[in-house]
């Protein structure tokens, strides 16, 4: 009876702090919009749907001739269809730096997300001086990504670096950090996570915001726990910035070329080479253009679906 009890106190403290609503069954409403502001909306919208193809459509097109071609950057060369997408897919390089690229991905959205949920949560308590600690935590995505790269390159790059240091003299022997392949890309993956989420942490602080405290209140007068109320009530109501905070952040680390390309350069032996930075190397480095740039392709269309299921994700969640 006390859970039953507790579950119907939570559901009601849910929709009590729905978005759109003061309470009952009027929070899930949807506003309908009339077929007049429908036509204002679309001529507001057409000239920067117009201007957004015009900067992106050139490009596109030309990208697609380049990844059908067999040319350089400064000849477009013969036609070859889609032989460079087999020629991609059948390469061993692309699957392992895919292979690292998903794995950067899940520790960079997944790590960052962890790491701002917890402070975000923090920084809701009364703790402080919370103003002057929320400035200091947005360093890591404020500072230029070279000025970050060259202090963790300081920090764990050589032997006689301060980490190695620290380890060599408590006994623990002198780990190069980005000497060592798999040592290097755990590396390459924290230092992700640090410069990522102070942006996971501003997008659930601003969703907590909307949270009000009282719903919490009800819920612990209903017999809730405090785990309870984060499982039931705080990720319930923060899910759909929480999937539009996935999709950006997937965006990021997939396209993140100088947070691998700074720190590590894609090794040792390609341990941390990412799509994006196969890719650089294949063009610019290689001078295989259409191989480079049909990775490219591969890519956004990763992006598009990956991004597809979250938007849906998102479309789907809402407050019961």
């Amino acid at each position: 009876m006390a859970t039953t009890t507790t579950q119907s106190g939570l559901a009601r403290a849910r929709r009590g702090l729905a978005p759109g609503g003061s309470g009952g069954g009027s929070l899930n409403r949807k506003s309908k919009l009339s077929g007049q502001t429908k036509r204002t909306f679309f001529w507001l919208l057409l000239p920067s749907v117009i201007l957004l193809v015009l900067i992106h459509g050139y490009p596109l097109v030309y990208a697609g001739v380049q990844a059908t071609h067999d040319g350089s950057l400064i000849d477009t060369g013969s036609f070859v269809g889609v032989d460079n997408f087999g020629h991609v897919l059948t390469s061993p390089a692309f699957w392992k730096a895919a292979q690292f690229t998903l794995w950067f991905t899940i520790v960079g959205v997944f790590g960052s997300w962890l790491v701002g949920l917890g402070l975000a949560l923090l920084l809701r308590t009364k703790i402080p001086a919370g103003g002057t600690f929320k400035v200091l935590l947005l360093l890591p995505w404020v500072v230029p990504i070279v000025v970050s790269s060259t202090a963790w390159n300081w920090l764990v790059a050589t032997p006689d670096s301060l980490i190695p240091s620290i380890f060599r003299n408590l006994g623990l022997g002198t780990p190069l950090f980005l000497a060592d392949p798999h040592l290097a890309a755990v590396m390459v993956m924290v230092f992700k996570v640090w410069v990522s989420f102070p942006f996971m942490m501003m997008m659930i602080s601003a969703a907590l915001a909307s949270v009000d405290t009282t719903v919490y209140e009800a819920a612990s007068m209903d017999g809730a726990s405090k785990w309870q109320q984060f499982t039931q009530i705080t990720l319930p109501l923060i899910a759909r910035s929480t999937y539009i905070s996935w999709i950006l952040m997937t965006i990021f680390c997939v396209n993140d070329f100088p947070t691998i390309y700074l720190l590590t350069g894609g090794g040792p032996v390609d341990a941390t080479t990412s799509l994006v930075v196969l890719a650089y190397r294949t063009v610019f480095q290689d001078f295989q253009t259409g191989p480079g740039v049909a990775i490219a392709f591969l890519m956004t269309l990763t992006l598009v679906v990956v991004s597809v299921f979250l938007y849906r994700q998102i479309r789907r969640s809402s407050v019961e």
